[in-house]
């Protein structure tokens, strides 16, 4: 399996200038050929391939200067994200989305360059061997495991990191027995079935009286002056932090229910549907679900859990005694059901319904056939209050 392992760059003076200069000659070379892309249709009806461009790039590096100073694969690189853009865009034509024509990256707005494979790039005494720029001093704070394929530098703001792509096997472990469903939500972040509740950080809250102040500060200064690129750098070192934080929480609630769960059961959530609801967008985007998700499954299948996504549908409402429909609206957070008398939190209630809809709540094995102890309101006693 594929996995990335991400580590702090602390390039010179010299090297942060060729590491800058890379990044601008790969964002013309992008511009040139989204251009040279639109030409070509407007006056054939017909597009440009990327084998194509790879011939037309031989001959420009013969005569533009800036073109040799970066490493060729890193060229081929921008070629192949060119590519992958106006694949994205016909993809959303036939899916009769959105289409997003592929834009013109902005100065400033490539942020990122690729080398596929090696020589280009390699570990020597410690330190990050790049084509054309140089050993740059790198902070590797854990042991990379497997086959390294690829290495992708990015600038985030005035900080650099060094991406690895590695193919590896995972270590095989003993896989806990233990099912669990797993309902993600604004007020508590997440719900388990077992009745535990993750509180949500809220770290984004937390930072924006402060973001405020600095955006206004940033709004204020004179445009290309250098006391607003360091107040850009400032907001932008303050919008890394939340999203380091945000990481960091996610990463260690994601390992500690792949620990203690061989079975997760989660929502097959629509995000980007959801986040239209301007009352609720900037607390979906804090809470983070989709990057979430993301952590837990990929831990999952390198730990040999089963991951499962079941439908959304009616999970709130339905009882997880009775299975009979309780309606009710956002507001109300306590699940009260006339029927049964089931009195539940809201959250914990869906997250049994999560694991009743998964294999484990409907068989009562996983999708290997082995049974396991799960965290279903039918096969195990959940924490509740019935009313009398």
């Amino acid at each position: 399996m594929r996995k990335t392992y991400k580590y702090r760059l602390y390039p010179t003076k010299n090297q942060t200038q060729k590491l800058e200069q890379t990044l601008e000659t790969c964002r013309i070379l992008y511009n040139s050929c989204l251009q040279d892309r639109r030409n070509r249709y407007e006056q054939t009806g017909k597009g440009l391939s990327r084998i194509e461009q790879q011939k037309t790039l031989v001959s420009d590096k013969q005569r533009v200067q800036l073109l040799l100073d970066v490493h060729s694969q890193v060229l081929q690189d921008v070629l192949f994200r060119v590519e992958k853009a106006y694949q994205g865009f016909f993809r959303r034509l036939k899916e009769n989305t959105k289409p997003g024509y592929p834009r013109f990256k902005g100065e400033g707005r490539y942020d990122s360059i690729t080398y596929p494979q090696k020589p280009g790039f390699d570990i020597v005494n410690g330190r990050l061997k790049l084509s054309k720029i140089g050993h740059i001093k790198i902070k590797l704070h854990r042991q990379i495991r497997g086959d390294i394929k690829t290495c992708t530098v990015i600038k985030d703001g005035n900080h650099w990191y060094a991406c690895f792509s590695v193919e590896y096997n995972p270590d095989s472990k003993p896989v806990p027995i233990k099912s669990i469903g797993i309902d993600v939500g604004v007020k508590s972040f997440a719900a388990l079935s077992d009745g535990t509740i993750i509180d949500n950080p809220r770290y984004l809250t937390k930072s924006e009286k402060k973001l405020i102040r600095k955006q206004r500060e940033l709004s204020r200064k004179k445009k290309g002056s250098s006391n607003r690129i360091k107040a850009r750098l400032t907001v932008a070192s303050l919008h890394r932090k939340v999203k380091n934080q945000r990481s960091d929480f996610q990463h260690k609630v994601s390992r500690y229910i792949v620990d203690n769960y061989g079975f997760i059961a989660v929502e097959d959530l629509n995000i980007r549907n959801m986040v239209h609801n301007r009352h609720l967008a900037k607390s979906i985007s804090d809470a983070g679900w989709g990057g979430f998700l993301l952590k837990l499954a990929y831990k999952a299948e390198e730990a040999g859990c089963w991951f499962e996504k079941v439908t959304a549908r009616n999970t709130s409402v339905i009882c997880s005694g009775c299975g009979e429909k309780v309606p009710k609206n956002l507001s109300v957070r306590t699940h009260m059901c006339p029927c049964c008398g089931l009195i539940l939190d809201r959250d914990h209630n869906a997250a049994i319904n999560i694991i009743n809809k998964s294999t484990v709540g409907i068989t009562g094995s996983n999708a290997r056939g082995e049974a396991v102890q799960s965290g279903s309101s039918w096969n195990r006693e959940a924490p509740s209050e019935r009313a009398e």
